[in-house]
């Protein structure tokens, strides 16, 4: 053993340690995967070699107007072609990707702009009156402003700023790359839903994006070449990062830029999709699709699903249309999703409804992670006994540098060791994680616990409700109850007592809604219901 003590000539080289970055799958790509599709959008057709050029041309573009390593470039774009090559092309050449919410009011993409600093904007064109309103609106200088038209959706130039496809002309197509020095560079940043006041900017490096590159297909089983719809949006945990591991696949990436059951249908029909990801919102859509949406295929379509957990009743019945669903849990602070559900073949003669169940299970955590766990309020680890609650928490490589400017939230995220999601949970024996709620969600009613997952997941059970949420209303006796927000499917019709009389066959009487309101319930454009806004309205009534 005494030689390996001895280090002498044993150190880093340019030969044997090579920082790592997304950006190496697509420079790999366009050697070995040159003529294959990499991206599709209506008519518009990518080859790697041709994507290869035009991300090039835009890093070369940027750097042209002044954008210098470091500095970051926002989007404020929905998945088309030109938020897949900014991608690639903000990072190489150096910059910050900052993808902006396109559901945003103005005020707050006024303070994304200011806080994060950013030089340029890609703003597609039904954008553009929000973006130039929210510069008017800011205190620091302005972002370059470049116009992204859609022709293919209609969404046609207004010709106020520099046309998109103008301004890659400007760039050279074999333009050098400027890949990071240090793998601990940033790469992204990406802010929060800013429920709770400002959003935080989470900040990104090279090192965990690329390691979510790599660990994803080794849990999700992906193939070589497969057909990818992109309807995460890619302003949402960078698409989960999908979109920078297509390359390492020689996958094809189909854009979606507005999200309807027709248009996952079409894209399985006509462009063969064998994968994409979604929140149950998504599933819902499927699931509910009128038959004029729905097209016929031949193949079994993998998802992922996340951003809330989904009701063991659209995972049963979304697994009989030729899906197969997979739960998969993170946070913006974590890349995206960082624990699996693994289906464990013992399960198979399970009836269908616990299989259902078990599948709704978070899971334990990716490869790429260290360690993803539930721990009581002294980071003490919870009894794997599938009762006992706590939080979920989590380190390894792909949870984020911190946040941006927020020294005091950084390190209180990072209290212990571990990353805190201020998720509730319980963890079964094996380690799988099943939330509980998030910890503002759980209603305390005369010193009970009710989780709303519970209450909400009793409620999509009853055939007439396509979604609902959960709340606390404030009561004068049990200080809480449950408050229940249902929207209906079309043509569908239920009333209140309906409903609770329902839910009282399957919870105990205190875990019951002791209202329930009938609306369109607020949603985030990644599909998440918005609780907050939901609170409101508990509150007055």
């Amino acid at each position: 053993m005494g030689w390996m003590r001895d280090e002498t000539g044993l150190g880093k080289r340019a030969a044997n340690y090579v920082p790592l970055t997304p950006l190496s799958h697509l420079q790999r790509a366009a050697l070995i995967f040159a003529d294959r599709e990499a991206v599709v959008y209506g008519k518009t057709r990518l080859t790697y070699a041709k994507y290869y050029r035009r991300v090039s041309r835009l890093a070369s573009a940027l750097t042209k107007v002044g954008v210098k390593p470091g500095d970051v470039v926002a989007t404020i774009l929905p998945n088309i072609p030109a938020q897949s090559e900014a991608a690639f092309g903000v990072p190489a050449c150096g910059a910050v990707l900052n993808t902006i919410n396109t559901r945003l009011d103005v005020d707050t993409i006024a303070y994304i702009f200011d806080h994060g600093e950013a030089k340029v904007a890609l703003v597609d064109s039904q954008f553009l009156p929000m973006a130039m309103s929210a510069i008017e609106l800011m205190e620091g200088p302005a972002p370059l402003i470049i116009e992204v038209p859609d022709d293919e959706a209609g969404v046609h130039a207004m010709a106020e700023q520099q046309n998109y496809e103008d301004f890659l002309a400007t760039g050279d197509p074999e333009f050098a790359w400027m890949m990071p020095e240090d793998e601990w560079e940033s790469l992204a940043l990406n802010y929060t839903s800013g429920t709770t006041g400002r959003p935080k900017g989470v900040v990104y490096h090279h090192r965990g994006a690329y390691l979510m590159t790599m660990g994803t297909p080794i849990s999700w089983e992906l193939p070589l070449f497969m057909r990818y719809l992109q309807i995460v949006p890619l302003f949402h945990c960078n698409g989960w990062n999908h979109t920078w591991m297509m390359p390492a696949l020689g996958g094809t990436v189909v854009c979606c830029r507005d999200i309807s059951a027709s248009a996952v249908y079409d894209a399985i029909a006509d462009e063969s999709v064998t994968h994409f990801g979604g929140a149950p919102i998504v599933l819902n859509l499927i699931v509910n699709a009128k038959e004029e949406e729905r097209r016929p295929f031949g193949h079994m379509v993998e998802v992922f699903t996340a951003g809330a957990p989904p009701a063991p009743a659209t995972l049963a019945a979304i697994g009989k249309l030729g899906f197969n669903v997979k739960q998969v849990y993170g946070l913006t602070e974590t890349y995206g999703h960082v624990t699996e559900c693994i289906w464990d073949s013992n399960w198979d003669g399970l009836p269908e409804d616990e299989q259902a169940a078990i599948k709704a299970r978070q899971g334990v955590a990716f490869p790429m992670m260290e360690d993803v766990t539930v721990v009581d309020d002294h980071m003490g680890q919870v009894p794997r006994d599938g009762a006992t609650q706590g939080e979920i928490v989590m380190r390894g490589n792909a949870v984020m540098k911190g946040y941006l400017k927020n020294e005091a939230a950084t390190e209180k995220a990072f209290s212990g060791g571990y990353f805190h999601s201020e998720d509730l949970a319980i963890q079964h024996p094996g380690g799988s994680i099943q939330i509980s709620d998030r910890a503002k969600d759980i209603i305390i009613s005369g010193g009970e616990n009710i989780s709303s997952v519970e209450v909400e997941g009793a409620l999509m059970h009853h055939p007439a409700v396509n979604l609902c949420a959960v709340v606390a209303k404030p009561d004068d006796k049990w200080g809480e109850v449950p408050c229940a927000f249902v929207e209906l499917k079309d043509g569908a019709h239920a009333d209140e007592t309906e409903m609770i009389a329902f839910t009282r066959e399957r919870l105990a009487g205190f875990k019951c809604p002791k209202k329930v309101v009938f609306q369109e319930l607020p949603k985030t454009s990644t599909g998440k219901i918005q609780k907050f806004e939901l609170r409101k309205q508990a509150k007055a009534f």
